[in-house]
């Protein structure tokens, strides 16, 4: 396996990633719900600041939030799922990674909960990497506080991450007991914690020093022909499995980064995968088996 420079590559295939997941962008009819009644702690002045967006991406992201997916209530089960796109901290690739897994999730009875959080690397951003750290913290916290309004158990509350967003989303499952809190709210106090994780070809920053052995069980995928993010996986399942912490990967002979959902490649293998994520949730108990 070649070993390469990660960030220049990371950044040129995050870019990339646009190219694979173009959708005219109309974000559906959903709830959206700020993470912070006033503004992000310490950027409340911004927080009325318009997103930009267009096509496949959002930018400019100041007041981050959620937006809510809801499955049929004839198949919920009660799990629920955060949901990262990626982007390289320059885009929110919204429609192909965050609003397409929504729908696969609500498909198999999962709620979802599409994340918008600050991009550090946009061009004259004030952001920095700690401030999408805070936001996937409190998108965890805020979820588990308004369970019983979205009918999810919080035991089954997991975070799925593509790319840049595989990176916001490890960090919650590898960093959970620090408190990185500039607010005193109420939901502060909650864990953040998820109960599982789910890193599609997640970007080299989703990696930690050392698994934790309380890390949430795992699942992940990546193609092999990826240069920037399919190390991070084979990285992480062998951390897991000296920490003994349940993981499964899938590594890909065929395709590169940025297959979103698979609804756009020509391999098969990346066509399906998504079953094979929906299979893992159901031998884990996660999903309701057929």
């Amino acid at each position: 396996m070649r070993i390469i420079s990660f960030t220049k590559n990371y950044l040129l295939l995050s870019a990339l990633s646009t190219v694979a997941g173009i959708h005219v962008f109309a974000q559906d009819s959903v709830l959206t719900i700020p993470l912070w009644k006033n503004g992000a702690p310490g950027f409340e002045k911004l927080k009325d600041e318009p997103e930009q967006a267009k096509d496949w991406w959002v930018r400019n992201i100041n007041n981050p939030s959620i937006s809510v997916y809801s499955p049929p209530k004839e198949i919920a089960n009660g799990t629920a799922v955060v949901v990262c796109p990626g982007g390289g901290f320059l885009n929110i690739v919204y429609n192909s990674e965050g609003r397409d897994a929504a729908k696969y999730l609500n498909s198999i009875g999962v709620t979802a909960f599409v994340l918008k959080y600050r991009l550090f690397r946009m061009e004259n951003s004030p952001y920095k990497q700690e401030h999408p750290l805070q936001d996937i913290f409190r998108a965890m916290r805020l979820v588990k506080s308004r369970a019983k309004e979205f009918n999810i158990d919080t035991s089954r509350l997991g975070v799925m991450g593509f790319s840049a967003g595989g990176e916001v989303a490890g960090w919650v499952s590898y960093k959970f007991s620090q408190n990185n809190s500039n607010n005193a709210d109420a939901i502060d106090q909650l864990s953040a914690r998820p109960s599982f994780q789910i890193l599609i070809y997640p970007g080299p920053l989703a990696v930690p020093d050392s698994v934790p052995s309380n890390a949430p069980p795992t699942f992940l995928l990546a193609a092999n022909g990826d240069d920037c993010c399919s190390e991070p996986i084979i990285k992480l399942m062998q951390m897991h499995r000296k920490a003994k912490v349940p993981v499964e990967m899938h590594l890909y002979e065929k395709g590169a980064h940025a297959f979103n959902m698979g609804y756009r490649t020509e391999f098969i293998t990346l066509k399906n995968w998504p079953q094979r994520m929906a299979e893992w949730m159901k031998d884990n108990g996660w999903v309701k088996k057929d």
